[in-house]
């Protein structure tokens, strides 16, 4: 029995070491993939790997728009309005703003205690039409048609987190993957200037249905190239950023428009790297 024992005991070790040799072995991958990108600019991400699969699949086509430019060749404003709009401190932090991370937190915890408690007074509801609907020998009504409340997820990534994700991770929602991507910020932020994540950020950003880069979405929304845009035309920009997909289709749209008045106000402040 003893010698079973030990027999387990060392299949188990052996399967853990097995794991963490691979785990290894995986960050030092990525470590090199990221150290290469201090000369080599990225031909692709992750994240648009699975855009287009996505495309290819529900529209048997892909329509795709990118051309990589270098940093000299994308406007200051640009720069400076997404820097504004989507990580103030981007010249400042170690690639995480833990302060930022724990507002999130605490928005998306009250975010699902108001949608848990909508979801409980709609079923309470229903449940008080079927008990009066017995009671008269009717037809209960059916259930409403609105879907369940569903929380807004809010997040608190800075560009270097965006940029860790998208790169080199998967789109699911993980402890194990927000895990990964803390490890692979911290390498793009020891290994990359920030002039450079900057760069590889705007040039792989997505900005429109199969859109990516600054000058895909340059030439798209304003028929200029990146290095022509205007303080105004970069701020819109960078309004769309944390939804692309939905703001593409009216980028002229109240909302986009006063938005990027205030990015406009505040590029001015910012400092770039």
């Amino acid at each position: 029995m003893a010698g079973k024992l030990a027999g387990w005991r060392g299949q188990v070790l052996r399967f853990v070491g097995l794991l963490l040799v691979c785990g290894l072995s995986l960050q030092l991958f990525f470590l090199g993939r990221i150290a290469l990108m201090a000369v080599v600019d990225p031909q692709s991400t992750s994240f648009q790997r699975s855009e287009i699969l996505r495309l290819a699949v529900e529209q048997h086509q892909v329509a795709w728009a990118q051309r990589w430019v270098d940093n000299d060749r994308i406007a200051a404003h640009l720069k400076r309005a997404v820097i504004a709009s989507e990580d103030a401190g981007f010249a400042e932090h170690s690639g995480v703003e833990w302060d930022a991370l724990e507002a999130a937190w605490q928005k998306n915890q009250r975010a699902e205690a108001v949608a848990e408690r909508r979801n409980a007074q709609q079923e309470a509801r229903q449940k008080a039409q079927e008990a009066r609907a017995a009671q008269r020998g009717t037809t209960p009504p059916p259930p409403p048609a609105r879907p369940a409340a569903v929380p807004k997820v809010v997040g608190g990534s800075t560009i270097s987190q965006q940029l860790a994700k998208n790169l080199l991770l998967s789109g699911e929602r993980t402890v194990l993957r927000k895990a990964q991507e803390f490890v692979l910020t911290f390498m793009l932020e020891a290994l990359l200037s920030k002039q450079r994540i900057l760069t590889i950020y705007l040039n792989n950003v997505e900005w429109g249905e199969g859109l990516f880069g600054a000058q895909a979405a340059a030439r798209h929304y304003f028929r200029v190239d990146a290095a022509q845009l205007a303080p105004a035309q970069a701020a819109r920009l960078a309004v769309m950023l944390p939804a692309p997909k939905r703001f593409e289709k009216n980028p002229g749209s109240a909302y986009v428009s006063a938005r990027a008045a205030t990015i406009t106000a505040r590029m001015g402040a910012v400092a770039l790297p």
